[in-house]
């Protein structure tokens, strides 16, 4: 059994594992269906089976991994109605979201936002999909921020988790090698404090690609 790190106790290595795991997961660089193990985790951690074992627990009550009635531990492979699901929360979570960071829309936010769409138009000229999905999810998560509604914001980014694997097939479907238009349309909405703008142009994008490959 591998034993955890010099002075690391058996909590912080499980949520060392397990905030690594959530990134990754959430981020798009473990494909939907792909397998882990425990021992894996472990050797690739350096950390014993019980951080390891702690740290997929989590992450299997947040709906990010699936466990199997054999034990076998892997990413989910979403079903049609499932995506449709998520899509929908998406749309629900995330527009209010937007509308209550408008008011607090300030014009430093408006410019972190084009940055950050910048980072995103690099991403998909380069076809990275990881960096893609990791800078679209910055994009909006540091707009949903400005709502300061922490427990609504917790619930997009389990939604966000458990659709990472799917995400990244998606991005491979699409093909995609320009910027979601849409965050143009967020930003303008954002700079002319428009809240059927924002609302619309939210929903459109956190639903659209999700919806192609439900249909």
């Amino acid at each position: 059994m591998t034993p955890n790190r010099p002075s690391e106790t058996a909590s912080s290595a499980h949520d060392r594992v397990y905030r690594s795991l959530r990134t990754r997961i959430m981020h798009g660089e473990i494909e939907p269906g792909a397998a882990l193990t425990l021992r894996g985790i472990g050797k690739e951690f350096d950390v014993s089976m019980t951080p390891a074992r702690e740290a997929v627990r989590r992450l299997v009550a947040e709906g990010a991994l699936f466990l199997s009635t054999s034990g076998r531990v892997s990413t989910p492979e979403l079903t049609h109605d499932r995506i449709e699901e998520l899509a929908a929360l998406r749309a629900l979570l995330e527009v209010e979201l937007a509308s209550r960071a408008l008011p607090r829309a300030h014009i430093a936010l408006i410019d972190r936002l084009n940055t950050i769409n910048g980072t995103v138009a690099e991403m998909a000229a380069k076809r990275d999909a990881v960096g893609y999905i990791r800078s679209n999810l910055e994009f909006h998560r540091t707009l949903y921020l400005r709502a300061q509604a922490p427990a609504m914001l917790a619930m997009a980014e389990t939604v966000w988790l458990q659709l990472g694997p799917t995400m990244r097939s998606l991005y491979g479907r699409l093909r995609r090698t320009e910027p979601p238009q849409n965050h143009k349309l967020i930003i303008a909405a954002l700079k002319a404090g428009d809240e059927p703008g924002l609302r619309l142009a939210v929903r459109s994008d956190v639903t659209h690609g999700l919806r192609l490959i439900a249909g």
